[in-house]
């Protein structure tokens, strides 16, 4: 069995192939149980939350071998007081026929990748072709790897950051400009949000960070943060004004604030959500169709982008 570090996978990996192989999964598509979730409760301190992500070849249709694969996370919020991540886990990926360990993957680094992808594969379909700003909100491990996939699928020159903490941006900012992308960091987030013609947000807000007011025609909004009903990135006025799409709308409808609480105050009806990842990369629902519109994607996150990104470090592991 494979023991891959995170550093393996960055260099296993690159946008242009994650998001090529991401489509491909939507596409073909696999079974992806609902998730698990436990909490672990304590004497004293929050409890942690215990996540299992189960997905595996849908076999009915694949002719291959194919995987099983899980992601067991844990989030424990009073880790910070021990000088620990937050979250932490990892990816176990199992042959598909015999269930034969093939690989203990790095889950937050393996959750990185695919996220990042996730919102460049659905700005492929629905941002603008010549959008070149980027606002990206949140300074967090997310939002770099946010700013690259972004940039992977559109002519993008330059990139505004905004942070609550203006010097996790700052380093954010002077990390991207070494790699040869425009950065900086900006402090009046309103404006920001008019300039951009792409609003990446991940944050764990629990107040509306996108007006929707200030956005301008032809944007697109990327919400990857907020993934509980409690939070929310956007305001109402930023999913009134947008064609609503979705990583996937069990999970969406579910878990997201930015959509759960829209359709529980009657802002909006399940029919709102124009299409999800695999409506999209099947060729059943549109994209963006024309200049003007503002569209939003909601992600949550799902186990099959986890199996496919898994699958895939696996075996470029396995080739070196």
């Amino acid at each position: 069995m494979l023991s891959i570090s995170p550093k393996d996978v960055d260099d296993c990996l690159d946008f242009p192939f994650m998001v090529e192989t991401l489509r491909q999964a939507f596409r073909e598509g696999a079974v992806q149980p609902v998730r698990h979730h436990h909490h672990v409760d304590y004497p004293h301190g929050k409890p942690t939350t215990l996540l299992l992500m189960p997905a595996w070849t849908d076999f009915k249709v694949s002719e291959e071998d194919g995987y099983i694969g899980v992601k067991i996370v844990t989030v424990s919020p009073d880790n910070n007081a021990v000088h620990k991540p937050a979250v932490m886990g990892v990816y176990l990926l199992l042959d598909g026929r015999t269930g034969e360990p093939r690989a203990l993957i790095d889950g937050p680094r393996l959750t990185l990748w695919r996220t990042a992808a996730a919102s460049a594969l659905a700005t492929k379909w629905l941002a603008r072709e010549d959008a070149e700003k980027l606002l990206v909100i949140g300074a967090g491990a997310l939002a770099p790897f946010l700013a690259r996939a972004h940039a992977s699928v559109r002519p993008i020159r330059e990139i505004r950051i905004w942070n609550r903490t203006r010097a996790n941006a700052g380093k954010m900012a002077a990390a991207l400009c070494k790699e040869g992308l425009e950065a900086r960091v900006i402090d009046d987030l309103d404006e920001a949000i008019g300039w951009a013609d792409i609003v990446s947000s991940a944050t764990i807000s629990p107040e509306p960070l996108v007006k929707g007011a200030l956005l301008r025609p032809g944007a697109h909004v990327d919400l990857v943060g907020a993934f509980t009903p409690a939070l929310r990135e956007s305001d109402d006025e930023a999913i009134r004004r947008a064609r609503l799409y979705v990583d996937t709308r069990a999970g969406a409808t579910k878990e997201a604030g930015d959509i759960v609480q829209p359709l529980q105050d009657g802002l909006i009806a399940p029919g709102d959500i124009v299409a999800d990842l695999f409506e999209l990369a099947r060729g059943e629902k549109p994209g963006r169709q024309n200049g003007s519109d503002i569209t939003l994607f909601k992600s949550v996150g799902a186990a099959l982008e986890d199996l496919a990104a898994g699958i895939a470090v696996f075996k470029r592991m396995r080739a070196d």
